[in-house]
Order: C-alpha cells, then sequence, then structure tokens
C-alpha cells in the first residue's frame, strides 16, 4: 500500500489533492502556510506516524521503534519557532529506519548537514537553537498530533510538495485520488487546447458566463465550470 500511494502521488499535486477534497465536500485538512521543504523538489507520501515533542530527541527514537516502514513521522511541536525540535542525527536515524520523510509543526535545525541527507523534511524554518525544556509525555503521544487547527492519527495519510502539506483520512482516499487524478487530466487538456491557440476564455465559454450573470447576479463563475464540466485554478 505505501509503495502504491508514492506512485499514485508521482503525477499529482496537493492542489490537485485539495480541490479533489472541496468537489468531494470533504474537510481541506492543510497544514498552515509557510510550511516548506528543504528543497522545492522534495515530495511526499504516506501513512501518519504522529509523534508529540516535548523537549527531549528520545520521544523521536521511540517512535522510530514502533513506526512501520515507508510511515511518515508528523510531529506535533505546537508550531515553535524558537528551537529547532530535530536535527541531521534523528533525521538520518529516521532515513535509516525506512521512514518515508518528516512533517514538523515546529522548526528544524542543522540545515547543512540535513540537505546532504536526500531525505523529505517539511518544516516552518531552521532554528539553531535546541528544546531546553523537558514537559511531561502524555499516553497519547503516538496516537495523535495537532498540526495546526487539525488532529492528525494513524487512520490519516500525509501528502507534501511545494505548495504545502495536505493530511487525508484513509477511508476518503481512494475517491480523492481517482478525482485528483481526473482534474489533472482536464487541466492537461485544458493547456494542451491553450498552446493551440484556443483561449482558456474560449473553452469555459467565458462571454456566456458575463452574460448569464448579467441577467442573474446571483450566478457564480464556479456554478458556470461545474455545469461546463470545466477545472481552472
Amino acid at each position: 500500500m505505501i509503495l502504491n500511494l508514492a506512485d499514485a502521488f508521482e503525477t499529482l499535486t496537493t492542489p490537485l489533492l485539495a480541490d479533489a477534497c472541496v468537489r468531494l465536500r470533504l474537510p481541506v485538512r492543510a497544514a498552515p502556510p509557510g510550511i516548506r521543504p528543504l528543497t522545492p523538489s522534495q515530495r511526499l507520501a504516506g501513512p501518519v506516524f504522529p509523534c508529540g515533542h516535548y523537549g527531549s530527541v528520545d520521544i523521536f527514537l521511540e517512535a522510530l521503534t514502533l513506526a512501520a516502514a515507508g510511515s511518515v513521522l508528523v510531529i506535533d511541536n505546537e508550531g515553535r519557532l524558537d528551537e529547532g525540535c530535530i536535527g541531521d542525527l534523528i533525521a538520518l536515524e529516521a532515513r535509516e529506519a525506512g521512514m518515508a520523510g518528516m512533517v514538523i509543526w515546529g522548526a528544524h535545525r542543522d540545515t547543512a548537514e540535513l540537505l546532504g541527507l536526500d531525505f523529505p523534511i517539511f518544516s516552518y524554518g531552521a532554528c539553531a537553537v535546541g528544546p531546553q525544556r523537558l514537559d511531561p509525555q502524555p499516553a497519547s503521544a503516538f496516537e495523535q498530533a495537532h498540526f495546526g487547527p487539525h488532529t492528525i492519527s494513524q487512520q490519516d495519510m500525509v501528502f507534501a510538495d511545494c505548495d504545502g502539506v495536505l493530511f487525508i483520512a484513509a477511508e476518503h482516499l481512494p475517491a480523492v485520488l481517482q478525482l485528483a487524478a481526473e482534474i489533472r487530466d482536464k487541466e492537461r487538456h485544458e493547456a494542451t487546447l491553450m498552446q493551440q491557440g484556443i483561449s482558456l476564455r474560449q473553452q469555459l465559454a467565458f462571454g456566456q458566463y458575463l452574460e448569464e450573470r448579467a441577467s442573474n447576479p446571483a450566478y457564480t463563475f464556479r456554478q458556470h465550470i461545474n455545469r461546463l464540466g470545466g477545472a481552472v485554478e
């Protein structure tokens, strides 16, 4: 399943998945804006293994002992930017344990070393200072993680690229992937027609939309697109 998931995401993007969620009327559980991969080309897809962080790296070592190979370590550090909660040694340990990558609600450090690992890491930036606190670790540390306003669990899948990070419940994944692929194909077809001289306005009958809106101000462009079966944005 894990390998198939990576393969399925290979020709998709997080915007396509987000659009599919919207059309299916599913919650769009995206990481808060600002999260970035170490390099723009990094991509990531896999089952979530949640992990709260409470100041000590031993929780990551424990998580790697429990997590299945191919999982993504999703670290809840409460969005803190005043400490880099993971560095090169933990990232290397995760890579060697077979993890697919890391997604951090917080910051990392040891950027130069991390860049040499060829291991996908998504975070909100770098902080040279490591954790100096030690908070109590609850029993639920590996059951769920908070990521912005969202609660993430092992029943979720995570997808990440240079546009952001998206969490999707496993039960909804087949429908989301199928619709995302359909949207991708439609947009590629529209782009091909544009390169052949047929503008997007022509394809989407934009003049017709303007006429309809003039007589019916409540008529929206989204309604128009849905009626045509087009894709845009």
